[in-house]
């Protein structure tokens, strides 16, 4: 029978007592590392029956006090491992929420983040309905998407004066460089825009990886993906009346 991820196991606490395993926290701390431990198994099957990670408990069990130099090696080289494995899990899934900033956080939180992190930030303004839809689409983006980090800042806070017009404007970023602008409500997919389409606009600039095999709305041409090289090209008038290359920090 397959175990229940969600359980603890003896399993388990052999794993921590090679320091394999952190102690026990948090309920969703043991689920994340019992899965890991499945994934590694599942790996382990194309590998031999003797290493550390496809012994059995009992295996464990007998072999603890025998182990030779090579056995604790392959512990080590296992649990070094897992280790990587655990910290690239929590690098992925460290946000998961749509975070509310304002203009004087801009740098710090957006062209400041990890360079390993895609950020995806909505300038909106509460009265534009338009921006109401995106802020709801966004949170379940975020939550779907933990490894992306998704924020929200009142236009006013980062941009003065900035029109209605640009709202709302979903700006893309990726260590400190701008990947994406999406300005005005045509470009993000208009009044009747579904979630499932604001995840494919914001999977083709790169900032996740969608499960969606082809685009929601693939009949309309898609305005809103533009590289950086599009983006210093971009220099019509609308374009200067709505930038958002430099917002306002107070």
């Amino acid at each position: 029978l397959t175990q229940d991820p969600r359980e603890d196991t003896e399993w388990n606490d052999i794993l921590r007592g090679f320091g394999i395993l952190p102690p026990k926290e948090k309920q969703e701390d043991e689920e994340e590392e019992m899965v890991l431990y499945l994934q590694r198994e599942a790996e382990g099957k194309q590998q031999g029956n003797c290493t550390p990670a496809r012994m059995t408990l009992e295996e464990l069990k007998e072999a603890e006090d025998d182990f030779d130099e090579a056995d604790r090696k392959a512990v080590e080289m296992y649990r070094q491992q897992r280790v990587e494995e655990w910290r690239c899990l929590q690098r992925r899934q460290k946000y998961g929420e749509l975070r509310e900033i304002c203009g004087e956080q801009y740098v710090q939180e957006v062209t400041k983040a990890a360079e390993d992190a895609w950020v995806v930030i909505h300038l909106y303004r509460p009265s534009v309905p338009m921006c109401v839809l995106v802020n709801e689409h966004l949170s379940l983006l975020a939550r779907k998407f933990p490894e992306a980090k998704f924020l929200r800042a009142l236009a006013d806070s980062c941009i003065q004066n900035y029109q209605d017009r640009c709202l709302p404007t979903i700006l893309v970023y990726k260590a400190g460089e701008m990947k994406g602008r999406f300005v005005g409500a045509a470009e993000c997919g208009g009044r009747g825009l579904k979630v499932e389409e604001l995840e494919w606009k914001l999977a083709e600039v790169g900032a996740l990886e969608t499960d969606l095999e082809e685009s929601p709305k693939k009949d309309i041409v898609n305005m809103m993906t533009l590289s950086v090289q599009n983006i210093s090209a971009h220099e019509d008038s609308s374009a200067k009346s709505c930038d958002v290359m430099k917002p306002h920090i107070a």
